[in-house]
């Protein structure tokens, strides 16, 4: 199992990712809620993938949704947020209500 903390993971990803200009969402439970998804993706499989998309239950075939993932730059500049809504972008870092619909990205493919 996985020591890391919820709360650990996200200020981790915080201290990664805010310097490239992505950021938590202020939805601080929200987000609790994600790493806690993340760490049991950890668990299950032994990687960091996204709990809001079907993973292949394979590394490799997963990359491109480990966390962050690869899609999250293309969403956090067109809606102003990830697809999970795990970070956004700075203009809504303050807003704790900010959940945009985000199109899925990822190929239909890859989750075969």
């Amino acid at each position: 199992p996985c020591s890391m903390t919820p709360e650990a993971l996200l200020e981790a990803l915080r201290a990664s990712e805010e310097p490239k200009g992505y950021y938590l969402h202020a939805d601080v439970g929200h987000c609790l809620e994600t790493a806690e998804s993340l760490l049991d993706n950890k668990a299950r499989y032994g990687y960091l993938c996204c709990p809001c998309r079907l993973p292949c239950e394979n590394e490799t075939k997963d990359a491109d949704i480990v966390c962050p993932c690869e899609y999250r730059d293309a969403d956090v500049a067109e809606y102003g947020a990830c697809y999970c809504t795990l970070f956004v972008s700075a203009e809504h870092r303050d807003d704790p209500d900010f959940y945009p619909e985000v199109d899925e990205r990822r190929p239909p493919e890859k989750t075969v």
